[in-house]
């Protein structure tokens, strides 16, 4: 088990990556919106509660952001003729939207899907 982290170490992202382990392959997809719920959740609200409606759309975009994510890594993983300049972009754009959607969650997307998206270049085009 890891130890509890102390209130500065929770702060130091570079600490955080260092715990996030890579994620394998059988990992189940559905577990991301709930990091991204999370890290949501955790962060302050501009306003002391969320109206049912606020809960509503926050959900819609964490589902549009899921079925985005598995779209672009399915493609890049299916489509043996696109090429890797290609796939990068396509990489850059999710992030780019993914940011769109959630502009103070930078940290989060590195976190959850960086390490996912890496891994899946590296074994499609065998990068280092």
């Amino acid at each position: 088990m890891r130890e509890p982290a102390t209130p500065s170490q929770e702060d130091d992202p570079v600490r955080l990556r260092a715990q996030v382990s890579a994620p394998s392959p059988a990992t189940d997809l559905h577990t991301e919106p709930e990091k991204l719920r999370r890290e949501v959740a955790a962060s302050p609200a501009p306003s002391l509660d969320q109206t049912a409606e606020e809960r509503a759309e926050e959900a819609r975009r964490i589902r549009r952001l899921q079925l985005m994510m598995n779209m672009v890594m399915q493609v890049i993983q299916q489509d043996h003729s696109l090429p890797v300049e290609q796939a990068s972009e396509m990489v850059a754009d999710a992030r780019r939207a993914a940011l769109a959607m959630f502009p103070d969650k930078a940290l989060a997307f590195d976190l959850i899907f960086w390490p996912r998206l890496q891994r899946l270049m590296r074994e499609r085009y065998r990068m280092q």
